[in-house]
């Protein structure tokens, strides 16, 4: 198996329903531990500035029914090209049109209220948030509570913006609606749901 297809992107995973299948139970399961952070073990190549993990977690979450969001160096970039040719995903030109949106740069990133929080009656038609970032560490950092979390836990997430968890907590206050949040690193995945409730 080589590291391009035919059209020259970098190839997807090299036993695609496998590494899915395990990927898919590492995000299952940093959604419901949250705080916790799992290493991917199964890691494609990915066109930068798309990292490994996060194409691991696009290639496993993200289809032709799903509209992907990307910030503007991934939009600009072979990244583009190579989520539409993996995944068959639509391109969302606005972030609130969007079921997952790609973030590279936390930094320049929008405010969390400019993606779509679902509906009242309709909560899971909300967005994913998948947010590239230089470190994740458990057992420092913010200290987290709620549904998945016994007592508490802590998460260390490196690159964010200070507004960041000002606006976690305004989205967290949308309950039953808002976004969830997957954080990853080159070769690893955190999770903040909804509901998961964020203190200094």
């Amino acid at each position: 198996m080589t590291n391009t297809s035919m059209t020259g992107l970098k190839a997807g995973f090299s036993t695609p329903v496998l590494s899915s299948q395990a990927v898919f139970r590492q995000v299952l399961t940093a959604m419901s531990r949250p705080g916790t952070v799992q290493r991917i073990q199964s890691l494609p190549p990915a066109e930068p500035p798309l990292l490994p993990a996060t194409a691991a977690v696009c290639l496993t979450l993200v289809d032709f029914e799903t509209p992907l969001w990307l910030d503007a160096p991934l939009a600009a970039s072979n990244a583009a090209g190579y989520l539409r040719f993996h995944c068959g995903c639509p391109l969302a030109a606005e972030p609130v049109a969007a079921s997952f949106a790609l973030i590279s740069d936390p930094a320049a990133m929008p405010a969390l209220c400019a993606f779509n929080p679902g509906r009242q009656d309709y909560p899971d038609r909300s967005a994913t948030l998948i947010i590239q970032v230089s470190a994740l560490a458990e057992g420092e950092g913010v200290r987290l509570s709620g549904p998945g979390i016994q007592e508490s836990a802590r998460l260390r997430v490196d690159g964010l913006p200070d507004r960041f968890w000002v606006e976690q907590e305004a989205n967290r206050s949308l309950f039953p609606r808002g976004v969830d949040l997957v954080f990853t690193t080159s070769d690893a995945v955190a999770a903040m749901p909804r509901t998961t409730q964020v203190e200094s």
